[in-house]
């Protein structure tokens, strides 16, 4: 699959909801808290108006759109990085993820059980993230164990590491995460830098991943303190937002695409919630779509910043070993021109090397000899 989001949050706060309503899984939910131990996985079309009309401009049938896959995983608890719930469990799945979508109860009801008793979403939030930098902190206890001897005996590498550590270990003691320092694009403060995170990547940092706060409402469209206050939490942090009612959203999802589109022309809404997440999933992943028409229309997944050679790669090994050449035009300038003839005749399809770095959008036939 290459790319996912974890879906997490304390128990009974909408996860299974939510990603039912994502994937049509059937995911088991229930009114008490641990009812998903194991994480549910979902593998998701991404919402891309961009591939219909390549399709109808190139007369391709049946195109295959890009995929994300979400992980639906088990609710955390006050203590779980100490093993409470199912806290090591939870926090290894969470380590397995790419991004993290952070579910927060905005909705009532008595029928459902809230495991700290009433609504409070600046506290729901701060005990998961809590234990979030907990864990973390462990992690980097741990490495800094091991360094240690090594940074005594003269080892560079192992000292120069051992420095980072020290300094990631303060910023989350000051309750912040590692990721404030990519979120903002600059420095934490003068000791360390993005490259330096970039070198604990390794240790499978939850702190380190992007993350979207999404208030999980009782209506459509509802804007309320709750909402409001976890909206405000999210901008504080620099981290993405979102609010969607999940037992609605999870309603929609079991209509028919012409009942779809009634119900939401009915709510004046473009798109459905569930779509707009998907959308803020794949953007918070600093992901790009191109595509490939040689033969059938199909999107691709690519990281933002990968070269040609490498989205070769993703459609098959063969095409990166005997990369020769990428011809290449823009999605922009193919609805512009209305052909591929036409392209050609204005020189807009050109021919790009392994460095080339893909943009979003690029339509491209890969030349390869093997």
């Amino acid at each position: 699959m290459g790319f996912n989001a974890g879906i997490i949050g304390l128990p009974n706060v909408g996860k299974s909801t939510i990603f039912n309503a994502l994937c049509n899984a059937n995911a088991e939910m229930a009114s008490y808290p641990f009812c998903t131990i194991e994480p549910n996985r979902g593998v998701v079309p991404v919402p891309d108006e961009r591939l219909t009309k390549i399709a109808e401009i190139l007369n391709k049938e049946n195109p295959i759109p890009t995929k994300i896959e979400f992980v639906d995983i088990a609710g955390l608890v006050e203590g779980a990085s100490r093993g409470e719930g199912l806290g090591n469990k939870f926090l290894s799945n969470i380590r397995d993820v790419n991004a993290v979508i952070h579910v927060v109860r905005c909705f009532k009801d008595p029928n459902v059980a809230h495991v700290t008793g009433e609504l409070d979403p600046i506290r729901d939030i701060e005990i998961v993230n809590t234990e979030l930098m907990l864990s973390d902190m462990e992690i980097l206890e741990n490495a800094r164990i091991k360094l240690e001897k090594k940074a005594k005996s003269g080892d560079k590498e192992a000292k120069s590491r051992l420095s980072i550590i020290d300094k990631c270990i303060k910023i989350l003691n000051e309750g912040n995460f590692l990721n404030t320092l990519e979120l903002t694009g600059g420095d934490i403060n003068d000791d360390i830098n993005i490259n330096d995170l970039n070198s604990l990547r390794e240790y499978g940092l939850i702190t380190l991943k992007p993350v979207l706060y999404l208030a999980n409402t009782d209506e459509v469209s509802k804007i309320d303190e709750c909402v409001r206050k976890v909206s405000d939490y999210a901008a504080k942090t620099g981290a993405g937002f979102m609010a969607l009612a999940g037992k609605i959203e999870e309603e929609i999802s079991e209509l028919s695409e012409d009942e779809k589109g009634e119900y939401l022309e009915v709510m004046g809404l473009e798109e459905s919630g569930l779509k707009r997440l998907i959308k803020e999933a794949y953007r918070m992943l600093n992901l790009i779509t191109f595509y490939t028409a040689a033969t059938q229309l199909q999107a691709w997944t690519l990281k933002r910043g990968s070269t040609a050679v490498e989205a070769a790669g993703k459609i098959h090994t063969d095409f990166a070993k005997g990369f020769v050449k990428a011809e290449v035009y823009s999605y922009d300038d193919l609805v512009k021109e209305g052909s591929e003839a036409r392209l050609r005749e204005k020189g807009k399809i050109r021919f790009e090397g392994k460095s080339y770095v893909v943009s979003d959008g690029d339509i491209i036939k890969f030349h390869f000899n093997l």
